[in-house]
């Protein structure tokens, strides 16, 4: 029997900025084929920065 892949995958977060990668979320694949960008709290940078999926 073939494996099936996941249909939520497990993805990380990176700041724009400073590069660090501070959260892990999930999303599926079917529905958001495109890469994941949100605004986020960054710890190092100590504001809201922009947030982008890495693989």
């Amino acid at each position: 029997m073939a494996r099936k892949k996941a249909v939520r995958t497990v993805i990380t977060l990176e700041c724009v900025e400073c590069r660090e990668r501070n959260y892990t979320t999930e999303k599926n694949r079917r529905n958001d084929t495109a890469r994941i960008e949100l605004n986020k709290y960054c710890s190092r940078c100590r504001t809201h920065r922009l947030h982008r999926e890495t693989k």
